[in-house]
């Protein structure tokens, strides 16, 4: 997972705890994808393809420990020896993890490097077959990759695509909107370095710079200049805005944005999850709040928030607490969705004659919320509880609030709403 200095010409460069910080999302990922996918359910196999676009050298020296760190290629390939025996206990049959690799970089030394790192680890023996290790640019190979996912998945094209681009043009939205669509079961965890957009942006190039990443002109008719005179909070205008185009013109059904703030204080970035499905989102979501010390978001508690996600790595060394910096996804926090969403559900719920199936009400609202589908369950049943809401089985019968609602549970307006909701 690369970024502008890292050069390896002299073996491993030293990474900043802002990078560290997506290894240890992507790790965290991993494991719960594996789980979600795989673990307790009845199969032989599992077939994925893992695509890492901008894979770099694969090792690194932490700035902070001076100990090696490894990169993404290597989190990604151990997260699979994890997967395999965690998933396999207490099976009489174990389960075949059929998992295909490509590791994309276009530059000799870090390619040299990933290579040699990548047979020190034991890894060599792969190479050509499930390990696939290409010097070309992800843009000009996409499409060959596409191609060899849907011949090993047809039904659904099952992969996970981390494209850690530097800078933010690297990867057109259109590419991205073509992975989506044409593989069903793809996700996609996608860098986009915001700071350097805006650092760098004025009326001559801004139109440009949208141009390059196929994204139409998000100024309304106002120039930069105008903007940035009238509101001192241009900087997250823009980033506002921008966001909901960008995940627009990559056509995700779902998404979850992280915001990383490295500690110098300028080169913040998103990473930003891609899905067409509220399963992963959820899956991504639940990653934010079990890595609480990392993640904080500047929006609000509830739906319709302005869903955007970060770390600073000051968190980790008690110089700055995260609740100075926006929402943290701590048990405060936790509090606060549960207070909000149980404000918001019932109005969503009472603007239904017939109610809204709970897996409709979380896929359509999700991307607004920084709660998880837990969190949801949560609000919806003290709902129930205090019969601002209730619950309806699938055999339409009304059932009791429990610690669980099935995704086809249909939620509806009791006989007689509290006043408050009216």
């Amino acid at each position: 997972m690369p970024i502008s200095q890292y050069t390896w010409k002299d073996g491993p460069d030293i990474i900043q705890p802002h990078s560290v910080a997506k290894h240890r999302i992507l790790k965290s990922y991993m494991a719960a994808y594996y789980q979600t996918l795989v673990g307790g359910q009845p199969r032989d196999e599992f077939k994925l393809t893992l695509v890492d676009g901008f894979a770099g050298g694969g090792v690194y020296t932490h700035a902070d420990t001076g100990k090696l760190a490894y990169g993404s290629p290597i989190i990604l390939l151990e997260a699979e020896k994890e997967a395999e025996f965690f998933i396999n206990q207490g099976r009489s049959k174990p389960v075949r993890l059929d998992i295909g690799y490509f590791f994309i970089e276009s530059r000799r030394n870090p390619f040299l490097l990933l290579k040699r790192t990548l047979q020190e680890k034991g890894y060599g023996a792969r190479f050509g077959s499930s390990i696939q290790i290409l010097k070309r640019s992800f843009e000009e190979i996409a499409d060959d990759i596409i191609k060899k996912i849907q011949k090993k998945s047809p039904r659904n094209g099952r992969s996970i695509f981390i494209l850690d681009q530097f800078g933010y043009s690297a990867v057109p939205t259109s590419l991205i909107r073509k992975i989506l669509y044409t593989l069903p079961g793809a996700e996609i965890i996608l860098t986009f370095a915001v700071d350097s957009f805006l650092n760098f942006a004025n009326d001559k190039n801004f139109t440009t710079s949208l141009k390059k990443i196929e994204i139409p002109n998000i100024l309304a008719g106002r120039s930069l200049r105008e903007i940035k005179a009238s509101d001192t909070q241009w900087r997250l205008f823009i980033q506002s805005t921008l966001y909901k185009e960008l995940v627009r013109q990559c056509g995700a059904k779902h998404y979850t944005p992280f915001f990383v703030r490295n500690k110098q204080g300028h080169g913040d970035y998103w990473l930003i999850h891609l899905s067409q499905h509220f399963r992963a989102r959820d899956v991504m979501t639940e990653v934010h709040w079990q890595n609480q010390n990392y993640f904080i978001h500047y929006g609000g508690a509830g739906l319709n928030m302005f869903d955007m996600l970060g770390y600073d790595p000051q968190h980790d060394s008690g110089l700055k607490r995260q609740s100075e910096l926006g929402f943290e996804f701590d048990d405060v926090a936790k509090e606060s969705s549960i207070e909000a969403l149980m404000a918001q559900v019932p109005k969503v719920i009472y603007s239904h004659d017939e109610g809204v199936n709970y897996g409709v009400l979380y896929a359509t609202t999700c991307n607004e919320s920084p709660a998880s589908s837990n969190i949801y369950q949560e609000a919806i049943i003290k709902l129930a509880q205090h019969r601002v809401i209730e619950i309806v089985g699938t055999d339409g019968k009304p059932r009791r609030p429990s610690k669980q609602i099935g995704l086809s549970d249909q939620i509806i307006a009791p006989s007689q709403r509290p006043l408050f909701f009216v």
